[in-house]
């Protein structure tokens, strides 16, 4: 299984740092920064990172932009590269930000980007929270919490990544600050938004038992968090399995074990549907899919809820589906990834990769999806 790498590099990041600009916000500081012999960092803080993941590139490939802006650094190192972007000569914010839309169309498993805050504001305007990103500091401005704290840790999470390690997702701030005010000697930060962003796992456990999660308080965890950012207007298929039922339990439902209940504005519409059913109720409608992993077997597609049928899942959209489980029980498979067997091979392909898991309230990990 290929894990999906985007790489987007702002080639004129850091250039004002080392000729007392701080910044290269604009063309016209950039071009003033080169004028004064700036030497540009970008690439070579870039190389950094990804020589961490040399011995793992049968394991990956990089999508990313032509020339400077990901491209000669990636195929320099022996990477498998695809271009998915060609850029401007001289590249701008808005290559930067075309480039993030094409890989999100795209669906990769994380946008590695090199650069400063402006850029991470780049980032953050097209991407939004759809894919988790991760920064390599190669700006003058690293205000923001979204940047590893060197290329080369940046290049251990993607390790992690790849390995297929448990790696939590939480939300960190952009921010950034007025230049013109700082070389004047005043800092004014603002935040512009937040994106997700992979880090070491952590293990926010509701209650210590023996250094253990105990289980049964995180699936409370787990269900008031997954009530609590439902959608009004909204049908949520929930799917079986006693994770799911902590979930019905929470809203207050009855609930089918190891059937396929469907739920509208925290109001059950109908329980134990077919496959025929699901379609029917939901056709035309938003839709989101609530599931969990057999546990010991990690199957989320193919064992018990055959009810989920291709056409239903294709319908919802791979972003509407929300997996929920205790790490414990992703830990039990001992880094074996999540399954699909949904009977249709072309749809099996399309859901490998890595997805968000929800393991407690606002607690997410990024987990292999093979087949």
């Amino acid at each position: 299984m290929q894990f999906k790498l985007g790489l987007i590099i702002n080639p004129l990041a850091g250039l004002g740092g080392t000729v007392a600009l701080k910044g290269s916000d604009g063309a016209a500081t950039a071009a003033k920064a080169l004028a004064l012999g700036a030497q540009p960092k970008a690439n070579s803080r870039t190389k950094a990172a990804l020589e961490v993941l040399l011995p793992y590139k049968n394991q990956l490939t990089i999508y990313t932009v032509n020339g400077d802006m990901g491209e000669h650094c990636a195929k320099a190192l022996g990477f498998k590269v695809q271009v998915i972007y060609n850029s401007n000569a001289i590249t701008t914010a808005n290559d930067t930000e075309q480039a993030v839309k094409a890989l999100k169309e795209l669906g990769v498993d994380l946008v590695l980007f090199a650069g400063g805050d402006g850029t991470a504001r780049n980032i953050c305007h097209a991407v939004e929270d759809t894919i988790p990103v991760l920064g390599i500091p190669a700006g003058c401005k690293i205000h923001s919490g979204v940047y590893a704290i060197t290329p080369k840790a940046a290049g251990r999470v993607v390790e992690m990544l790849v390995k297929g390690d448990l790696v939590t997702l939480g939300d960190a701030d952009v921010m950034d600050i007025d230049e013109e005010a700082f070389r004047q000697g005043t800092v004014k930060a603002k935040r512009y938004g937040e994106m997700q962003v992979p880090s070491e796992v952590r293990y926010m456990q509701a209650v210590k038992n023996g250094g253990k999660e105990t289980d049964e308080l995180v699936l409370v965890d787990i269900a008031a968090y997954v009530v609590s950012e439902m959608d009004e207007d909204t049908f949520y298929i929930m799917g079986s399995g006693s994770t799911v039922a902590a979930v019905m339990e929470e809203m207050g439902l009855e609930n089918t074990l190891l059937g396929v209940d469907l739920v509208k504005d925290q109001t059950l519409i109908a329980q134990d549907l077919t496959a025929v059913q699901l379609l029917e109720h939901t056709q035309g409608q938003k839709t989101k899919l609530v599931i969990t992993l057999i546990g010991g077997q990690g199957h989320i597609f193919g064992r018990g809820n055959q009810q989920l049928s291709p056409a239903l899942i294709r319908a919802i959209g791979t972003n509407n589906i929300i997996v929920i489980a205790t790490k414990t029980k992703l830990q039990a498979l001992n880094g074996r990834p999540l399954i699909c067997d949904t009977g249709d091979s072309s749809l099996d392909d399309e859901l490998t990769g890595y997805i968000k898991v929800t393991c407690g309230f606002n607690d997410h990990i990024m987990y292999a999806v093979g087949y």
